[in-house]
């Protein structure tokens, strides 16, 4: 079945397919089959627990070396690339010729006092036995990667990037505090697919050369050791499935299995769609966990295999700190359950909590998510209101995934071209369709209309008129005491803002930028900061800090390398990078130990 949220004609997936010619179709078919193993007592060199982005690095990784490898996931086909597939693209480069190009001046010392500002290590960092040991390493990794090879790397597969650099968690405290400096978010042309493409490329010729052979529906349910070393794993067939990408698929058991490897790579993917495991896991600071949230992830992102991989030895660290949105809509055309998308925001729009007061800073949008989850936690509801305008949205308004930007996903350069004149038809068909949104052509009105949105009566009209009057006051000169208004004026600054991301400054009450437009925000979960402890080489580690015989872990399960490399913020843009990073590594390494 494919997916109706994909778009029509040949799709990049069908081409994919297509290239791998009669072999590849072939091997396709005879996924439940093992090729021949190396060993009797093997049915291959490694196994890959995950057909997410890392899973599918590693693999590339693992048969560019020669060896034989079993790919396996509880979803069906269509749901190769995992979470990746559905992400806006955005990757964190450092002094790259994008940034050049608009006049950004970056460097590795500069990433790394923004890494370092954002992530605030705390836990351990001399300590070899320290939560943060680990995590530590590989962020002086991770920003020498994003300083040095990593877009070379990417370009020589064929990936290419938007050439207006955005400026994605910016901080707004001192130098050395969370934030970027300088924006860094480099949209991906073609969006997550296009990150995906070339290592699923890569895995679909490894199979059509007979070292690679997917198993798909297989569900791990534990990994096997022998003598203290891991030595394969154990688990469910689960029926065939239909299901499109993203929508749920079944669980029904149709057999078992137990495979043998000398290697097990673990990268199966955070807990975002776990909302039990979300609470459980979320820590006092962020306040009390929501009593409501959306999923900004498909449900088959549960966090299973980070228990069966702990119940192995693994040693979990950091589960406490996770990665989540503030600024989720209900997705009119949901394809997961509880389906959520986040609002990529510009500066511009006025940010209120449910009972209508502003919130000060850094809580703007686009500045420093975790301190607006805690502050919206804080004021007792799950929810929060942008007050903006039709101007501002036009501009300003990006949502993330892959689906919600046709133009940059398909490469349709007219299409992007017509943002400069008309607001995105994504956008427009949220507000029009999207239970979030308000729209009135005065004040009154979209006081009236929020109050009924959320049945609780809580915006008083006169307080907020107050509030956007004194901030609309601050408009009439070109310097300001209101640190929001001074932002909108520094990202007007910046060339890759002014172009495409921030709207003229104006007046929120001023008609001819209406109308007037209320967006009720959702806490959106998303992903998982913590997780397995592991070595620069991706191999897990047990309690004593030694590591587990044959296991290996990365992307997402892993705290995207470490257990934490993010510590406790991300800077964006790191996510699918992490991926990447932290696969090719375990890749490499797995290999490596492999070799005869």
């Amino acid at each position: 079945m494919e997916n109706p949220a994909a778009p029509t004609g040949i799709t990049r997936r069908r081409a994919l397919t297509a290239t791998g010619g009669v072999l590849a179709s072939a091997a396709l078919a005879q996924t439940v089959a093992a090729f021949p193993a190396a060993a009797a007592s093997q049915d291959a060199d490694a196994i890959v627990v995950g057909h997410g982005l890392a899973g599918l690095v590693a693999t590339a990784e693992l048969a560019a070396a020669g060896r034989r490898v079993l790919l396996l996931d509880q979803e069906p086909e269509a749901s190769l690339g995992g979470q990746a597939f559905w992400s806006f693209g955005g990757l964190f480069f450092v002094d790259s010729d994008e940034q050049r190009l608009m006049g950004v001046k970056d460097s590795h010392d500069l990433a790394w006092q923004d890494w370092l500002g954002a992530a605030g290590f705390d836990r351990g960092v001399g300590d070899p036995a320290g939560q943060d040991y680990w995590a530590y390493k590989w962020a002086q990794a991770y920003v020498d990667f994003a300083s040095g090879e990593k877009r070379s790397w990417l370009s020589g597969l064929g990936v290419q990037w938007f050439p207006i650099v955005g400026w994605a968690e910016r901080g707004g405290g001192l130098a050395d505090g969370h934030g970027n400096s300088v924006p860094r978010f480099h949209v991906t042309w073609g969006t997550g697919p296009a990150v995906v493409e070339p290592f699923e490329k890569k895995v679909r010729a490894a199979v059509a050369a007979g070292k690679v052979s997917f198993r798909f529906r297989y569900r791990v349910d534990g990994i096997v050791t022998t003598g203290g070393a891991v030595t394969g794993v154990r688990g469910a067939i689960l029926e065939p499935s239909s299901a499109a990408r993203g929508k749920p698929s079944s669980r029904t058991v149709v057999g078992d299995f137990e495979l043998h490897a000398p290697v097990v790579v673990v990268t199966s993917g955070g807990i975002g769609a776990n909302h039990d495991l979300v609470r459980q896991n979320w820590p006092a600071r962020l306040g009390t966990p929501p009593k409501t949230m959306i999923t900004g992830v498909p449900a088959h992102v549960d966090g299973r295999m980070l228990a069966i991989t702990q119940a192995a030895g693994g040693r979990i660290v950091n589960p406490d700190r996770m990665w989540h949105y503030t600024e989720g809509l209900r997705n009119y055309a949901p394809i997961w359950p509880d389906h959520g998308i986040r609002i990529l925001p510009g500066p511009s729009s006025m940010w209120f909590d449910a009972t209508g007061k502003r919130f000060n800073a850094p809580d703007i949008p686009g500045y420093d998510t975790l301190h607006t989850l805690k502050s919206i936690t804080g004021s007792g509801y799950d929810y929060s209101w942008f007050v903006t305008t039709q101007k501002i949205i036009a501009k300003e308004f990006a949502l993330s995934g892959s689906e919600q930007n046709p133009d940059l996903t398909n490469k349709n350069i007219l299409q992007l071209l017509s943002r400069i004149w008309q607001t995105p038809e994504p956008i427009e068909k949220f507000k029009n369709n999207g239970v979030d949104f308000v729209v009135a052509s005065t004040l009154p009105e979209l006081v009236a209309g929020m109050n009924k949105l959320t049945g609780d009566g809580l915006i008083d009209l006169a307080d907020l008129k107050r509030q956007i009057d004194a901030r609309d006051r601050e408009i009439d000169n070109p310097y300001t005491k209101d640190l929001q208004v001074m932002g909108i004026r520094n990202a007007l600054n910046y060339p890759g803002d002014s172009l495409s991301r921030t709207a003229p400054i104006h007046k929120i009450l001023d008609s001819s930028a209406g109308p007037l437009i209320a967006v009720r925000l959702n806490i959106l979960t998303r992903k998982t900061l913590g997780g397995l402890q592991t070595d620069l080489s991706g191999r897990v580690l047990d309690q004593t800090g030694s590591p587990v015989p044959g296991l290996y872990a990365a992307g997402e399960v892993a705290g995207f390398g470490g257990g934490g490399v993010h510590g406790y913020r991300s800077l964006e843009g790191t996510f699918l990078g992490g991926c990447l990073f932290s696969g090719r590594q375990a890749g490499r390494a797995a290999a490596a130990a492999t070799a005869t």
